[in-house]
């Protein structure tokens, strides 16, 4: 069977299933590639080498001049990530983007950010995966060593706390902690002065 260009991107983008043992999925394969070359290069440059953004711009196919990420960073599909303004991700996340991630305006993570948006089939676990995207509202800020699954929004102004597994969307203005991440407190949106 004949596959059109984006075929694979078109069906991580629904969701799945792909298949890696079909000929579609060979293009997923050259975007990992083409991702993990663009990483290892920034992450071979000295942090005060400004040209490392550069590599980060070809990745993400953007400037990159309103967005601000530390190296070392890992991302394994750059053509599946969107960012706003004003976006600061600190060093040492690993961003898993097969099935899509946005960091919206004034966004923020410390360092050690995981994100994944990949799953395996339970019981073809080599060959079938799923996707869900991973989307990260206005100003939100992500803790230190967080993990976020597949499918999950992280509210407006919403705040993880440091080592939390966030599995479960987390509703805007919410402080969040644990593994399962759960709501510890809400926050007043009067008291913002951020906009």
């Amino acid at each position: 069977m004949d596959y059109e260009k984006g075929y694979v991107f078109d069906l991580m983008e629904q969701g799945g299933p792909t298949d890696v043992r079909e000929p579609y999925f060979k293009e997923a394969v050259d975007e990992m590639m083409r991702a993990r070359v663009l990483c290892a290069r920034a992450n071979a440059k000295m942090p005060d080498d400004p040209t490392y953004v550069e590599d980060l711009e070809e990745l993400f196919g953007r400037k990159l001049d309103d967005v601000r990420i530390l190296t070392p960073f890992i991302c394994d599909f750059g053509n599946k990530v969107k960012f706003g303004k004003g976006v600061f991700i600190n060093h040492s996340a690993i961003l898993s983007a097969s099935g899509g991630i946005e960091f919206e305006d004034g966004s923020m993570a410390a360092p050690g950010l995981r994100i994944a948006t990949i799953n395996h089939d339970m019981n073809q676990r080599h060959a079938i995966y799923t996707y869900g995207k991973v989307t990260v509202k206005k100003n939100a800020w992500i803790g230190m060593n967080v993990t976020i699954c597949p499918g999950v929004t992280i509210g407006e102004y919403a705040v993880v706390a440091a080592g939390a597994v966030v599995t479960k969307d987390v509703p805007d203005y919410a402080v969040v902690g644990g593994v399962p991440a759960k709501v510890i407190r809400m926050q007043d949106p009067a008291e913002q002065r951020e906009k």
